[in-house]
């Protein structure tokens, strides 16, 4: 036998321990959520104005320094264009960095590890 059930296991009772660890999996995340006070609406928009501002800084800073290269020294190309591309580029990898994090940090808190929590989806 290829499959990890025993012989005299059907497959619909292999099917339903998959289902209730799923179930399970998810309960004890929303009872651990529910019992967080901390991890409320004002921190739910307070993470989205941390992910909002490490996009922005880099982008504007980006944008500024390539106007100043602009005026200050011309090139066939566009400082500016290119710089706010960079600080674009630079902010998302920041806040991709910091939700990866964050979300670390959440499924250690739970005890759930990514390997089950990839087999629900």
């Amino acid at each position: 036998m290829t499959d990890d059930r025993r012989p005299d296991e059907p497959e619909n009772n292999r099917e339903d321990s998959d289902f209730s660890r799923a179930v399970a999996s998810r309960v004890r995340r929303k009872l651990l959520a529910r019992g967080d006070r901390s991890a409320g609406v004002w921190f739910g928009l307070g993470m989205m104005g941390l992910v909002g501002w490490s996009v922005a800084v880099p982008t504007l800073l980006g944008a500024v320094l390539g106007v100043w290269l602009d005026k200050h020294y011309p090139a066939p190309y566009s400082w500016t264009l290119s710089l706010l591309m960079a600080g674009l580029l630079l902010g998302c990898l920041n806040a991709w960095r910091w939700i990866a994090r964050e979300d670390r940090a959440i499924n250690d808190r739970s005890g759930d590890d990514t390997e089950e929590r990839d087999d629900e989806q």
